[in-house]
């Protein structure tokens, strides 16, 4: 677990990740990732020093677009998976803008809004 051991965890994600966009790999259809090799590089980044470009060099780029949703303070809650503090999440997302704009990705801010509006946000943005 990060908050055990973050180097440990952040290596096993890009791991994980690299395996899930490899399956998908061949699919026709839009595949959406809640994080993925990007968020675990930056991690691996943030825990070691080693930059996300260099971890992410062997591995093809996600589409160009890539949808972001920011920490939502009145409907964030702490649980036995997400031990860190809204102040982390919020650090954490300012990370992975960052991070994303370097790398050259187009970052869609996902509204705070109804899941409905949401999805529509993203397809309209995909369309």
């Amino acid at each position: 677990m990060p908050w055990v051991d973050l180097i440990a965890f952040a290596d096993r994600a890009v791991q994980l990740a690299a395996a899930d966009k490899s399956a998908a790999a061949n699919g026709t259809n839009w595949i959406f990732f809640d994080r993925g090799l990007v968020d675990a590089a930056v991690a691996l980044e943030y825990a070691t020093g080693r930059s996300a470009r260099q971890t992410l060099k062997s591995f093809e780029r996600y589409h160009d677009k890539v949808f972001l949703t920011p920490p939502w303070p009145e409907i964030y809650v702490n649980d036995a998976e997400r031990r860190h503090s809204l102040s982390d999440a919020i650090t954490e997302y300012d990370r992975l803008v960052i991070a994303y704009h370097k790398l050259d990705y187009e970052t869609i801010i996902v509204p705070k809004v109804s899941v409905k509006e949401r999805a529509d946000f993203v397809l309209r943005h995909l369309t």
